[in-house]
């Protein structure tokens, strides 16, 4: 076992909204003063989408992702990963467009699945109109990523030399996965991020990350590619986190996913939260890794040939 653990910060994702925390960051100005928080507590890896800046929600701005990756690739040296997942509403053109900045890294989604967020809008907080109507209108979404989909997304990162961490979000997906590497749209290696605990998808149970992992090891071969677990919501985000140092794989944690540090206490930053991660590393002897020896360790091409 490597005792470097990659971590990942979601700095502020494209299901949530603002009226949840106040401490999800909404303007560029406020990612990239959360990404270098993040970076300084120990990620190498940022998570990135962004936000309309005068209502958060989530968009598909080009304009706004050129602001930040510049900016963050101003501030930090971390590995800049933005989302090609994007939002609820969303085209698959819309949500690969950010490919065009050649990113060293970029998500890639492993299937098509119900993603309900719905729950949320029934607690008492101060929401504005939208926020309400997009939390409500995930009952009759479908986070649409279907093989000819996952074909473009493929294509695209191919022609901008961008390594895809492919989000499995349940365990069906990996077999999907194994029939785009068989059809020579995907190769090994590659990373593999197992996402847990999202309402629609594989839930947020210990032994589901296990038999997601041995899966993935039995269909693609054990050293085959690495890894790493992302839980959504508290406390599987800790939960997934420790069972993942455990057993030798690395880690995501971030507003996006999760908005608590403990029960009792909200997260304030990003940085709370990679903290705490970076706490529970060293129970187990593991360290963060920094962002050059991520890179490394995923075959990322560097950020000298990015395209911003």
């Amino acid at each position: 076992m490597d005792d470097r653990v990659i971590i990942t910060c979601a700095l502020t994702g494209g299901m949530t909204v603002p009226a949840q925390s106040p401490a999800i960051p909404i303007t560029v100005d406020q990612i990239v003063r959360e990404g270098v928080r993040a970076a300084e507590a120990g990620a190498s890896i940022l998570h990135l989408h962004v936000r309309e800046e005068a209502t958060g929600k989530p968009v598909a701005d080009l304009d706004l992702f050129d602001r930040l990756l510049t900016e963050l690739k101003k501030e930090t040296d971390a590995v800049l990963q933005p989302t090609t997942g994007g939002g609820r509403g969303m085209t698959i053109e819309e949500r690969g467009s950010v490919l065009k900045f050649r990113p060293e890294m970029g998500t890639f989604n492993a299937g098509s699945f119900n993603f309900g967020i719905f729950p949320v809008a029934a607690r008492d907080l101060p929401f504005a109109d939208w926020e309400r109507d997009y939390l409500e209108g995930t009952r009759d979404y479908i986070f649409k990523n279907t093989f000819a989909d996952m074909e473009y997304m493929a294509a695209l990162m191919k022609e901008s030399n961008t390594r895809p961490e492919i989000e499995v979000y349940d365990v069906g997906q990996l077999f999907s996965l194994q029939q785009l590497i068989k059809d020579g749209h995907l190769e090994a290696p590659f990373n593999i991020q197992f996402v847990l605990g999202v309402l629609g998808a594989n839930g947020g149970e210990p032994d589901q990350l296990i038999h997601m992992l041995r899966t993935a090891e039995r269909l693609f071969g054990q050293g085959s590619f690495t890894w790493s677990a992302a839980g959504v919501g508290y406390p599987n985000e800790f939960n997934l986190a420790a069972l993942s140092l455990m057993l030798g794989g690395n880690i995501r944690v971030g507003i996006e996913d999760n908005l608590r540090v403990r029960r009792t206490e909200v997260a304030k930053s990003n940085a709370d939260l990679v903290a705490k991660a970076v706490e529970l590393a060293a129970l187990f002897d593991r360290t963060p890794a920094s962002p050059e020896e991520a890179r490394t360790r995923l075959g990322l091409k560097g950020n000298e040939h990015v395209g911003f």
